[in-house]
């Protein structure tokens, strides 16, 4: 057992009373729906699908599995006890340290693994032998990849990447067309590969302990291989093993992996599918599909589902808090002054809505933070709305902000837009067969600086009348 072996982690989830097994679901929408049910309980557990109809018992899928803190920040390395308050302390500066420590964690290639138990040639490759959801009632097929890890290599320097793409299973279960968004790292790589050779290998894990659900999830800085990410976090290297036809390296104890080759004109129609923005997208338009050569996969493999939706949904949670982390942290190294915290809300998919509080130094400094942050590289891919607002003001509370908004900003001149940003096709604002721009709002909701000093005071208690109230009369206040 090692720090990555998702039954390891299971069996922690469950006594941590985090784990909950659902018997006899079908995959065919059933296991979607129970998932979004627990997405949208006050505090949503891991969910265990066993015994799922049309497969035998053993072949599983599990949801939600970053969907609370407890259970994000297990997989972070944090224990079992983190509040929503603990963990973002706690990542006010992790992510920094993960990245400067990833070359000490680098992952290391093994011979052999619980991976590689059974393996699949072409032509017997079937991946409907395991019991793969069509996930929402739109989905245009049953989708094996939500909770995946894709790997790809760069054609000139080697590194690997991880990345967290959508897959629908094509041709009765042959092969698996992947949707990658053009300006994402794995897009890149495939595009230089083609360019070289004209095809590429690719390969994709589907079923892993969730800290690569995490590191494939979020943007990783370039230089750094999500695999030695992964390793920071839990604090010893990731251990791989490489490929048969391609060489590239799969979690040697991961419960479920493919690999094969994608060529330019291997396509097929995909979708729609439930995306992250809470719309269906996608128009069975071509998509590039992989020529799966192996299947491997451990006895009675778990698929990693993470499906999105109308947040919130599997990731939401997870991609909010780390987004938040992030961007946090990226500003403030940046050198960005008086920054007191970001959080990029659950209700734009931890990405379109960004909330930026600081303190106020200089004239221009609240614009300078927002348009630092609505372009910063963790969080300008469809970033619609970045605010401002000063520090009394919580970022987390939309209540707040949207009081901020109604009372410090003035539309006429503190709403700018910035025009043809870095978008996605699954935008639903994203027209058919458009290139993927959107446009994006900057919102300086902030005091004006030239009336810091006289503007209205605000019509509240005070925090230390406020605590001698509530001690004098607790059944108010509890």
């Amino acid at each position: 057992m090692t720090g990555t072996d998702l039954r390891e982690w299971l069996g922690q989830a469950s006594e941590a009373g985090e784990l909950q097994p659902v018997e006899g679901a079908s995959w065919d929408l059933e296991v979607g729906a129970l998932s979004q049910v627990n997405y949208r309980r006050p505090v949503p557990k891991a969910l265990l699908f066993d015994s799922i109809k049309d497969y035998q018992r053993g072949l599983r899928v599990l949801s939600g599995s970053v969907s609370n803190p407890r259970l994000l920040g297990s997989v972070l390395g944090l224990g079992w006890d983190c509040t929503d308050d603990t963990l973002m302390e706690a990542l006010a500066v992790k992510p920094g340290e993960w990245v400067s420590r990833a070359a000490e964690f680098r992952a290391q290639e093994v011979p052999d693994g619980p991976l590689l138990s059974t393996v699949v040639s072409k032509p017997d490759v079937n991946l409907l032998d395991f019991p793969v959801p069509r996930w929402h009632e739109g989905d245009g097929g049953r989708y094996i990849g939500t909770g995946c890890a894709v790997v790809t290599r760069d054609y000139d320097t080697g590194r690997i990447n991880l990345g967290a793409y959508r897959m629908q299973v094509q041709d009765d279960g042959a092969s698996a067309s992947v949707n990658i968004e053009a300006g994402k790292q794995g897009a890149q790589h495939l595009r230089r590969w083609f360019e070289a050779e004209g095809r590429a290998p690719i390969a994709a894990s589907l079923g892993h302990h969730p800290a690569f659900l995490v590191a494939a999830g979020i943007e990783v800085p370039g230089d750094v291989s999500e695999y030695d990410y992964v390793g920071a976090i839990l604090g010893e290297p990731v251990r791989t093993v490489a490929g048969q036809v391609t060489g590239l390296p799969l979690p040697h104890d991961a419960e479920l992996a493919i690999e094969g080759w994608v060529r330019p004109d291997n396509v097929r129609p995909e979708g729609p599918f439930g995306e992250w923005t809470g719309y269906y997208s996608g128009s069975r338009e071509p998509i590039l599909t992989i020529d799966i050569e192996r299947v491997y996969y451990r006895e009675n493999p778990i698929l990693l589902g993470a499906p999105p939706g109308k947040p919130p949904h599997d990731y939401s949670y997870m991609r909010t808090v780390m987004k938040s982390a992030i961007i946090t942290d990226g500003l403030r190294k940046a050198g960005l002054p008086g920054l007191r915290g970001v959080w990029a809300h659950e209700a734009g998919g931890g990405r379109s809505l960004l909330i930026v509080s600081i303190e106020q130094r200089y004239p221009g400094h609240a614009r300078q933070a927002a348009y630092l942050a609505a372009q910063f590289p963790n969080s300008a891919y469809m970033n619609r709305f970045t605010v401002v607002v000063d520090s009394d003001v919580n970022p987390r509370d939309l209540g707040e902000v949207m009081w901020a908004m109604c009372g410090r900003c003035d539309p006429q001149v503190d709403i700018e837009v910035m025009k043809r940003t870095w978008g996605s096709r699954v935008d639903p604002l994203t027209l058919p067969g458009a290139l993927a721009f959107n446009s994006r709002a900057v919102i300086d909701a902030c005091r004006p600086f030239e009336m810091l000093g006289d503007f209205p005071e605000v019509a509240e208690s005070s925090e230390e009348l406020v605590a001698a109230v509530s001690r004098r009369w607790p059944e108010v206040s509890g």
